[in-house]
């Protein structure tokens, strides 16, 4: 093969890499190692209360991603919110265990983010952690949290 061969071999590969660029960008790898559906946090429900399923307790310190929706938080420059399953126009958060509703995460932001409407479906990321936790700032008790978050729309 000649130099000019080689050349215009070595364009040819490089204009095809180009080329796959658009592509590429389009099929936008996973922000988060594993998603985490609603009905996947809990085992079962007994006398002893909620009982986490063994994929959250697999995941808890590992970065996750949940679908769903932000309930409207308490003040507009909160550094969290909960994520629900459903959209609910009032805020749902509980002021004891006992009362904890198997169908909400508390999200910390790693960042302050723009609050979206309640009916607006969101993905939100962070690293998972499981058990019984009381805000310090708040006094909020929670169960299930994402911390160092983020969301967009989806």
């Amino acid at each position: 093969m000649t130099q000019m061969d080689r050349v215009s071999f070595e364009r040819r590969r490089l204009l095809c890499a180009l080329a796959a660029l658009p592509a590429l960008a389009l099929s936008r790898p996973a922000l988060a190692g594993e998603t985490l559906g609603f009905g996947e946090l809990y085992k079962s429900f007994g006398v002893l209360g909620l009982e986490f399923s063994d994929k959250v307790k697999r995941l808890n310190g590992r970065e996750v991603a949940m679908k769903g929706f932000m309930a409207p938080p308490l003040k507009a420059e909160a550094n969290f919110f909960v994520l629900t399953e459903i959209p609910m126009s009032l805020c749902p958060f509980c002021s004891s265990d006992a009362d904890w509703p198997d169908n909400i995460l508390v999200v910390y932001l790693a960042e302050k983010q723009t609050f979206v409407q309640y009916n607006a479906p969101i993905e939100a990321r962070g690293v998972l952690e499981y058990g019984s936790w009381v805000d310090p700032e708040t006094g909020f008790v929670s169960q299930l949290r994402l911390r160092d978050a983020a969301f967009e729309t989806v």
